[in-house]
């Protein structure tokens, strides 16, 4: 079994010798929320609803691992937000959520480099696209919600590939993406905080836990426990 160690305050490495070479890497992946972005955007839609502690409970559980069903946990909490307007949506994206620090550095880093960037969420379209534009991301993946005359309708929109972004779409959407790009999964980094980006986090060549859940922190070849996205930089040269 890999030890892991401190390489230094808050940064924790396994199953390699840093300094990695960042243009080896043709892909950086990311999750968005508490990964990307400061918050759980389905926990905050909630607030409107006023459910979100019933369902910061449901996220948090299944971020732990601890939810069998991802699938049917996500749909039971939209089901909680049904009723709650748009313009709700669109505080949340102006008050509450912000990039996590680092985030734009590490990004920009990985572009100048040559690495394209995908973002595979759980969450919503509604911010994962607002997200996309800001940054310059290349690919996107996450789920659709239903709105009906400016109010959620409490259900996800089927998309080609399905209803919900779970752990197996979150793999399969860096696979499709690596194919798309003709390269190996091993020239991808992913990075996420849940139980729900292990799967994609196992396909990739450098797999890196943001102040995520002790199970992710564990499987994690990076683990950045303190400080910013930026942090993997210390790690990988970007010569």
């Amino acid at each position: 079994m890999k030890t892991p160690r401190e390489f230094s305050p808050g940064l924790v490495i396994q199953g390699f010798t840093p300094p990695l070479a960042l243009k080896v890497f043709r892909l950086i992946a990311f999750d968005m929320d508490s990964t990307l972005i400061n918050i759980e955007c389905v926990d905050e839609i909630a607030a409107a609803a006023g459910k979100k502690d019933e369902v910061a409970a449901i996220t948090e559980a299944a971020m732990r691992g601890e939810i069998a069903d991802y699938k049917q946990s996500l749909r039971e909490r939209v089901a909680l937000l049904k009723g709650v307007s748009v313009q709700h949506l669109e505080d949340v994206y102006a008050q509450r959520l912000q990039l996590n620090p680092g985030a734009e550095v590490l990004v920009r880093a990985c572009q100048a480099a040559g690495l394209k960037v995908l973002l595979v969420s759980g969450g919503f379209t509604f911010f994962t696209d607002r997200i996309r534009d800001r940054l310059g991301i290349d690919f996107t993946r996450s789920n659709v919600l239903g709105i009906a005359d400016g109010k959620l309708t409490g259900k996800m929109v089927d998309q080609p590939w399905g209803d919900i972004c779970d752990a197996a779409e979150k793999s399969r959407m860096l696979l499709e993406t690596c194919a798309r790009l003709g390269i190996g999964a091993k020239q991808a980094i992913a990075m996420g905080d849940g139980a729900n980006d292990l799967p994609m986090m196992a396909q990739a060549g450098l797999s890196v836990a943001y102040h995520a859940k002790p199970k992710v922190r564990e499987q994690a070849m990076v683990a950045i426990n303190s400080g910013g996205l930026d942090r993997l930089l210390e790690v990988v040269r970007q010569d």
